[in-house]
This record gives C-alpha cells, sequence and structure tokens, in this order.
C-alpha cells in the first residue's frame, strides 16, 4: 500500500490479544510490504527504545532517522551512542537541518525557539524529515493512543498527507505502565531524565518536566500553548 493507492478497505487489521499488542505483527507488516523503503523516525524516547528493541527483532539493519537540531539533552546523545553499541546493524543517521544555530540566528534573530517555536521546529524538524522521507513510501512513529487527546485516534496505518506518506504506528495500544514494563523486563537503556519528571523529552530549550500528570507532553514549549512539533499534525 502507498500513499497514491490508500484505500480503506484494504488496509490491514491486526490482533491486540498479544503480548505486544498487535505492534510486532504491524512491524512484521510493514517491514515485509516496504522492506528497506521503510523508514523509523525515533526521538529516542522510551516509546522509541520499545519499539527499536521490537523492530531488531523483525529487520535488525532498519534504517532508523533521529533529527538532530543541535538542541538535544546530553542524556539524548548519549543514549543513542548506548543504543547503537546495543544494536550494531541498526542504521541510525543523524538528520541535520539546512541551517546551522548560528546560520538561523543570522537570518532569524536569536532563540527563535522563544519567539517563533512553530517556525523553529519547521526549520529544524519538519524540513528535514521531509528530505529523509522523500521519495519514501512508509514510515514508523511511536505514538500512543493514550500520549495526548490529539493522538487518540491515531490507528496501526494512518494515511499522512504532510509526508504523502503512510505511517505506521505499532505502539497505538499500549499504556505508559505497559511501555515501562516492557523496559524494565528487557533491561533496555533509556534516557534518565524520564526518572526525574520528562516522560516527554524534545530539545532541551523548549522541554521541561511534565505540569499535568494526565499529559505527558505537558512539559512540551510550556507555557506557548502548543503541544506539537508539527511531526504529527
Amino acid at each position: 500500500m502507498r500513499f497514491e493507492n490508500w484505500n480503506e478497505n484494504t488496509i490491514p487489521s491486526f490482533s491486540i490479544d498479544n503480548e505486544t499488542k498487535g505492534a510486532l505483527e504491524a512491524l512484521k507488516w510493514a517491514y515485509s510490504t516496504y522492506g528497506d523503503e521503510l523508514i523509523y523516525a525515533c526521538s529516542f524516547g522510551v516509546e522509541g527504545i520499545l519499539l527499536i528493541d521490537l523492530i531488531s527483532k523483525v529487520k535488525p539493519d532498519a534504517k532508523i532517522v533521529f533529527l538532530e537540531t543541535g538542541l538535544h539533552f546530553k542524556e539524548t546523545y548519549e543514549l543513542i551512542d548506548k543504543i547503537q553499541a546495543k544494536y550494531p546493524s541498526l542504521q541510525i543517521e543523524k538528520k541535520l537541518p539546512s541551517l546551522t544555530l548560528a546560520e538561523q540566528a543570522a537570518i532569524h534573530g536569536d532563540e527563535l525557539w522563544k519567539r517563533e517555536p512553530n517556525k523553529c521546529c519547521n526549520i529544524r524538524k519538519i524540513l528535514p524529515l521531509q528530505e529523509a522521507l522523500d521519495g519514501a513510501p512508509a514510515w514508523v512513529s511511536g505514538l500512543r493512543r493514550e500520549q495526548s487527546p490529539s493522538r487518540q485516534k491515531t490507528n496501526f496505518i494512518n494515511l499522512d498527507h504532510k509526508f504523502s506518506s503512510i505511517k505506521v504506528c505499532p505502539l497505538i495500544h499500549w499504556t505508559w505502565k505497559e511501555v515501562w514494563r516492557y523496559v524494565y523486563y528487557q533491561n533496555l537503556p533509556y534516557n534518565p531524565l524520564h526518572d526525574i519528571g520528562y516522560p516527554s523529552i524534545g530539545c532541551e530549550v523548549c522541554t521541561l518536566p511534565a505540569s499535568n500528570s494526565t499529559d505527558s507532553r505537558s512539559g512540551r514549549w510550556s507555557g506557548t500553548g502548543k503541544t506539537e512539533c508539527g511531526l504529527h499534525d
């Protein structure tokens, strides 16, 4: 199935009455359908670590794209190194934006993320992902329905108009507790910021500990009314 051939009547269904709540089955379908063309865009949050472990069971040399904004926490960069060492066959690409931070400041002014966070996200995340997905028929995302109200209607297989692609979301039925149970049971490395109140981790300049226990993204762009970078609109 490709973007131009989207047909809701042919979307596969996956049983959630199993250990991975349909995630492993969705990944097997995705990699059997798209093979090397399938890209996983990973932010290396705890959901991403779970998903990488599941992907390694299906496609050990899977392509993973990390949007390297140049503004991430040092803990995030350290975690990527640990994951690469644990799964040496993974093809992890740190996708850079077209502008360095210095070039962005020269054109748009210093600390654009404070004044126009949407523009900053567009330059440093959305446009780079568009480049990474150019020509790719499908990509994988770690979205879960429980994460926020805007994600509650996410399906296993989604038509993604923003990137003219198919978006595969294997973890939609997983709860926060189930994600952590898996990570602990499998003894997987994860970002230590999760242990001090950061359920969702993005750029250091735009991420605070969560202020709302029922919304894992309440620490993102705190005080701006913004909760999404625009990748999943």
